[in-house]
């Protein structure tokens, strides 16, 4: 069982910056993939990033430059820098990690974006 607590979400301007933080029951050395998703209001989840533990890190195009993933798996912590925030990127964001055939979730951190 991992458990996921998902943070730094906040309102925020155009072209400003947030780091998102997600920490772990457990080290992120023992999952096969980290990843965080968002849910714009009224849209389904979609996929932002993901770092597997084997393969290349992957970015949704919209975010592509501007956004981060990164983990300090020995401390058991997962981040997404976010720069040049656009009003398009205000959504629920979430952690998730894969272990084998479970999949876990943070509760969600909101990100707002004002124009």
């Amino acid at each position: 069982q991992v458990q996921l607590v998902d943070s730094g979400g906040d309102f925020v301007q155009a072209g400003g910056s947030l780091r998102l933080s997600c920490a772990a029951s457990v080290s992120f050395r023992s999952v096969d993939n980290v990843a965080w998703y968002r849910q714009p209001p009224g849209m389904q989840r979609e996929l932002v990033a993901s770092m597997p533990s084997y393969g290349s890190v992957y970015y949704l195009d919209a975010v592509k430059g501007r956004f981060t993933i990164s983990g300090d798996k020995a401390e058991k912590i997962m981040y997404l820098q976010m720069n040049s925030l656009k009003p398009e990127d205000t959504a629920v964001y979430y952690c998730n990690a894969d272990a084998g055939y479970d999949s876990y979730w943070g509760q969600g951190t909101q990100v707002i974006v004002s124009a």
